[in-house]
């Protein structure tokens, strides 16, 4: 150190000791800090996610009804205004549910035709369907009511009658509000008897098929928005939402049959007569409207559902893809709902077809508790296949004997080869988890766990994730597929932007797992693609050729963090179809 002293030497020496002590601390301190489990990585497991995408049909579903009961959704809506149909299915995505007719209307009478808006609603103890129907004439439009005869709203119906109030005229889109230990009817009906504009009524009601006092007006058209496209002018397709003791009564302003349908709210706080139309607090803006960026018109005429779990609430609306479509063309979206901190809704905008949307909390956990019971036997229902293939299975199990037990898992009614799993003891009150697979059939299959009876089965899984569901980057492009495990698969190429990204995977504990893929390889060579997780170090692995349209699994292992996890397929050396993700240990 030239032109420096002795003493200067020193302290030059003990600057650069603090600094690497300095630059020591800091990298412990970074390292802590990447160490320490955020909310995100330590919150409780709540299945194992992915992501769906709207519409959550593909055949028309206006004027969506959905109501979430010990682990099913079900669904009704407007079916071609001729009969009433039930959709029955584990996860909000109804691609794949079980459909049923439940009521055809007999001829010649007051309610034989155009029956629109069925609601669906669980109301004491007891399954309701309220629909409008008339005689052919629009201005005979009144409401009537269905009554289950069983707890399964895939069974028998009785016709309870027409519900009305003592004007008796036109009425729509009714359905029951409880609050606060009474039942109110609600419905979109004519003051008079022309057809000039639609307002929202609200009446008592004495028991759910019951109008028990006068109707009172709670809001009529008149904002700008409302009034679109008519005369005449819209208040129709009431929703209710509730969150806190306050009532959101949603609707629906803007002609129906316009890109210009839209969602309009009003409020009734904690403690104030629903009767009283001065309770009712009318909001100038709607919160739902057209994006013709995202491509959706006409977002309307929606219901309210929780998640599976509880923890979340999602709007589902009827929109459609073009701006001409009028009532064509109309299908069932969903989108999460967020709370501001003044405990008011957001819907955001309408989300495009393409977005992946992550799946309501608790979706694809099948609970033991609901599950079909005999001793030490538990049967899960309703699981859907596209084609016969096997299928991942995650048990979730507590098994205190102090030993390890054995379960069988099979289908109900045969047709796969049982499978033995064995399950190792586990720590007082603690659950562990054990990964088997079974061969599923196309169709909806029912699987059977059998397990010594002191063996307590928490809830079992189907871990797999379908690439048409991800988020599909550049020249990759999802589609239809016969032959794919869901309802497609995604096509990717050797474009540098060419991506799949399985978005929100999630495992209940840390670690290592096998992600196994299953892919077409269409040319004819080993096609090299690139694995990443987490945007961490990539890995390639080999795709051997296939025939067409069968889906070799290829593996690869890869350390999954708690909470969501991202996993992307990209740099392709060759086109490839890549149907699902299966995640096992």
């Amino acid at each position: 150190m030239r032109g420096v002293g002795k003493t200067g030497a020193v302290r030059a020496g003990a600057i650069l000791l603090a600094a690497a002590a300095a630059a020591l601390l800091l990298w412990m301190v970074m390292n802590a800090m990447k160490e320490k489990p955020t909310e995100e990585n330590t919150a409780e497991y709540r299945g194992h996610g992915g992501t769906m995408k709207n519409p959550l049909a593909e055949i028309d579903t206006p004027d969506p009804s959905i109501v979430y009961k010990d682990g099913y959704y079900y669904m009704t809506f407007t079916h071609n205004g001729a009969d009433i149909m039930v959709m029955k299915s584990r996860t909000l995505d109804f691609r794949q549910a079980v459909r049923k007719t439940v009521w055809y209307p007999p001829v010649g009478t007051m309610y034989s035709a155009n029956i629109w808006a069925p609601e669906i609603q669980y109301l004491r103890g007891k399954w309701y369907i309220y629909f409008a129907a008339d005689n052919g004439v629009n201005e005979n439009h009144r409401m009537y009511a269905l009554e289950a005869d069983t707890d399964d709203p895939l069974g028998t119906w009785t016709f309870r009658g027409q519900i009305k109030d003592e004007t008796d005229k036109w009425a729509i889109d009714g359905l029951a509000l409880e609050h606060e230990g009474k039942l109110y009817f609600i419905w979109s009906g004519w003051e008079g008897d022309v057809n000039i504009q639609q307002n929202t009524y609200i009446a008592p009601m004495s028991d759910p098929l019951t109008v028990s006092g006068p109707r009172v007006l709670l809001s009529k058209p008149e904002f700008d928005w409302e009034k679109a496209g008519g005369p005449p002018y819209i208040n129709e397709g009431q929703a209710i939402l509730k969150k806190n003791g306050r009532v959101f009564l949603m609707y629906s302003g803007a002609g129906s049959w316009t890109p210009f349908y839209s969602i309009g709210t009003l409020m009734l706080e904690p403690g104030l007569d629903p009767l009283n139309p001065d309770n009712w607090r009318k909001f100038e803006e709607p919160l739902l409207v057209m994006d013709q960026e995202a491509g959706v018109y006409g977002p309307g005429h929606n219901t309210f559902v929780t998640s599976p779990d509880g923890s979340e609430d999602w709007i589902v609306y009827h929109a459609t893809t073009g701006i001409h479509d009028g009532w064509n063309n109309r299908k069932a979206r969903a989108q999460k709902i967020h709370w501001d901190e003044d405990g008011m809704p957001s819907f955001g905008k309408p989300l495009p077809l393409s977005a992946a949307v992550m799946v309501p909390s608790g979706t694809g956990w099948m609970d033991g508790g609901q599950a079909k019971r005999a001793d030490g036997e538990w049967v899960f229902d309703l699981i859907p296949a596209s084609q016969d293939a096997p299928a991942p299975v995650l048990i979730h199990y507590r098994n205190e004997t102090g030993r390890t037990a054995s379960a069988t898992l099979s289908l109900e009614g045969g047709g796969s080869d049982p499978v033995s799993v064995e399950l190792a003891p586990t720590e007082a009150g603690k659950a562990a988890f054990a990964y088997a697979e079974i061969g599923l059939l196309a169709g909806q299959n029912a699987i059977r766990l059998t397990a010594d009876p002191a063996i307590a089965l928490e809830a079992i899984e189907i871990p797999r994730f379908e690439a048409e569901n991800g988020e599909v980057l550049g020249s990759a492009e999802a589609g239809d597929n016969p032959f794919a495990s869901g309802r497609g698969a995604v096509r990717l190429d050797s474009d540098d932007g060419a991506e799949v990204r399985f978005l929100n995977v999630r495992v209940p504990e840390p670690g290592e797992y096998v992600l196994r893929f299953g892919i077409t390889n269409r040319e004819e060579k080993d096609v090299s693609l690139e694995v990443s997780v987490n945007g961490g170090k990539s890995s390639r692995v080999n795709v051997p050729v296939t025939e067409r349209n069968i889906y070799q699994p290829t593996e690869v292992r890869a350390v999954l963090k708690a909470g969501p996890n991202t996993v992307t397929l990209r740099h392709a050396s060759g086109v490839i179809l890549v149907d699902y993700m299966d995640v096992v240990r």
